[in-house]
Order: C-alpha cells, then sequence, then structure tokens
C-alpha cells in the first residue's frame, strides 16, 4: 500500500491505493469521522485479489483539501470529487463502495454517473431514494419529535458552531464518537442517534467511554492527528448541506439504480434507529441488488469492526460483475 497526493479539477486529494496498475478499479468512500485509513484492511485485501483499491480522504478531511465555505460540501461537490477523481487516475470506469456518510455518495455516484460507476456496494447507510416530502432536515425533525425520541443529531449539526463540541478535546470527541456506535457497546450506552433536551452528540456519551476493541492506540493517533490538524467544520459542513442537497436534487426523484449493487449492515448499528426502515425496500430501488446482508452483532464502524467478513462479501460482489 503507498499513500499519495493527486491532483483534480480544483481539489487536491491524498488517496491511500494498492493493487495492480491497470486492474479493475474499486474506488473506497469513507464517511464521519473517518479517513481514507479507514478502509486499510480492504485496500490491502482488494489489492491482494487482483483490484486496484484506491481510497480517498475526501473533501475538508485528512491530508485532502478543505473548502472554506459550507456550501461547497454538496453531494455534487462530492460526487464530482470522485468522478475527477477516477479521470485523474487514467480511468474511464469504476465500482464505488462507500460507508455511513460515504455510502449517500457512493449511490448517488451511481445514479448520476452510471456510465463511470459500473457497481455500487453500500454499508451501513441503505439507499434513500428522492421522494416528495420537502427538505430532509426539517422533515426528521418532524418524525423525531412524533416519536418523542429527542432530537436526531444531524438537526443539531446544522448549527454554525456544532464543530465545536468535537474540537473543544479532539481525542475525547473521537474516542466517545467511536465507542458509541461501536458493536461491542452494551445496549444501554449505545447511542440510538437522538439526543434528549439540554444534550448534544457527546454529552450524552459516557465520559469512560473506551476506544473500541479493534482500535489500537497507534490507529487512534492517527485519527486524533488528522483532525486535530485539519478539524471538523467541513466535515460537519457536510450535514449542514443536507437542505440544500435536496434543492440540487429535484433531477433524481423517483430515479432507481440498475447497476450491480449490493448492501451490508452491522444488527446494532446505531443508524437503523433512523434510517433502517429504508432497508426493507432496497431492492425496488436497486433493480440488480445481488446482495444484503446483516452482520449479527456488528456496529457501525463495519469495515473495521469486520474487517474479514466484509473484504469476503466485497471480493465476492466484484467477482459476481
Amino acid at each position: 500500500m503507498q499513500t499519495r497526493i493527486v491532483e483534480t479539477d480544483g481539489l487536491t486529494q491524498q488517496v491511500l491505493e494498492d493493487g495492480p496498475e491497470g486492474a479493475p478499479l474499486v474506488l473506497l468512500i469513507h464517511g464521519f469521522p473517518e479517513l481514507g485509513l479507514s478502509w486499510r484492511a480492504q485496500v490491502k485485501a482488494l489489492g491482494a485479489a487482483g483490484y486496484r483499491a484506491v481510497a480517498p480522504d475526501m473533501r475538508g478531511y485528512g491530508g485532502t483539501d478543505k473548502p472554506g465555505r459550507t456550501e461547497e460540501h454538496t453531494i455534487l461537490h462530492l460526487v464530482g470529487d470522485m468522478v475527477d477523481l477516477v479521470r485523474a487516475l487514467g480511468r474511464s470506469e469504476g465500482t464505488v463502495v462507500g460507508h455511513d456518510w460515504g455510502a449517500p455518495v457512493a449511490w448517488h455516484c451511481a445514479l448520476m454517473r452510471p456510465d463511470l460507476f459500473t457497481a455500487v456496494a453500500g454499508l451501513s447507510v441503505p439507499f434513500q431514494p428522492r421522494r416528495p416530502g420537502g427538505p430532509p432536515t426539517p422533515a426528521m425533525a418532524a418524525l423525531a419529535r412524533r416519536a418523542g425520541k429527542g432530537e436526531l443529531y444531524m438537526n443539531q449539526f446544522q448549527a454554525p458552531d456544532a464543530h465545536r463540541i468535537f474540537e473543544a478535546d479532539v481525542a475525547t470527541g473521537l474516542r466517545k464518537g467511536f465507542y458509541s456506535y461501536d458493536g461491542a457497546t452494551p445496549d444501554d450506552r449505545q447511542s440510538t442517534g437522538f439526543i434528549a433536551p439540554g444534550h448534544d452528540f457527546l454529552s450524552e456519551v459516557p465520559d469512560d467511554a473506551t476506544l473500541p476493541p479493534w482500535m489500537s492506540q497507534g490507529h487512534f493517533a492517527e485519527y486524533v492527528s488528522a483532525f486535530g490538524a485539519g478539524g471538523f467544520k467541513g466535515p460537519i459542513d457536510w450535514y449542514r448541506c443536507l437542505d440544500l442537497n435536496w434543492s440540487l436534487t429535484a433531477f433524481l426523484q423517483g430515479r432507481k439504480i440498475p447497476q450491480p449493487s449490493m448492501f451490508m449492515v452491522g444488527q446494532r448499528d446505531p443508524v437503523r434507529h433512523y434510517a433502517g426502515q429504508h432497508e426493507a425496500g432496497l431492492k425496488d430501488w436497486l433493480t440488480d441488488l445481488r446482495s444484503q446482508t446483516v452482520l449479527p452483532g456488528a456496529g457501525h464502524w463495519l469495515q473495521q469492526e469486520r474487517p474479514e467478513e466484509v473484504n469476503a462479501a466485497l471480493i465476492g460482489f466484484l467477482k459476481s460483475l
């Protein structure tokens, strides 16, 4: 594996990559609060299996450029970055894989550029089709109120200073974030994604939260170093663009994904509390859905918690193409 810088149109991207030059391309898109190195086990395994695996630090993260304006983090920018990365790598097509926030980016890559992204896989966050009903954050807030669950954290992340709670103590913010969504965390200490009045995303997590069992101190230090240098504004700007994304994607209303696809989620992934209802209808929108897997006991950080199972599923999917 190697880390290098790739110059694309208006954006310098840092990527982790492995595998033979000229082999089928697989892009691996991370979510929040992660980095390209979150895919280290997959980059290594896919490279060994004969694929060219490339995991970028996404816009606003790690070694990639961090545009200052919130509105420079829309889904159109994020998809555009991946389109241009394919071009900069000298390719004309590839498979796209996304986890957490990276999953919606991957789904939208497949929706918008089926000529480039000929297959798609999502981990943790299912495809959520654009349907009538208005901008997402007010709708989500109303849903949470009706359910009596508190405020969905995505609504809190709309605040201009929402990133400050993470930047006040980067190591504590990351440790609590990983702990609260991990499969090894007991039910009564795991997050649901809904925040009680008077609390925020981190204050609800116990102060004695530990690192997940799969994360070494050295691996954690890589996250702390990257987010300590780059901050959290850009990553959380992705959430602040949810309503703007809605206004920009009317052309995708009702569109399905015909490319070969797969989906995998942890049984104990907290995302299922607020996005799980979309799992049941996936086959109606992913018309060539080749596998849909729930990993027993797994939490949210799927490719890091359960790398062997994720690697086997991805390689099996790629071989089916």
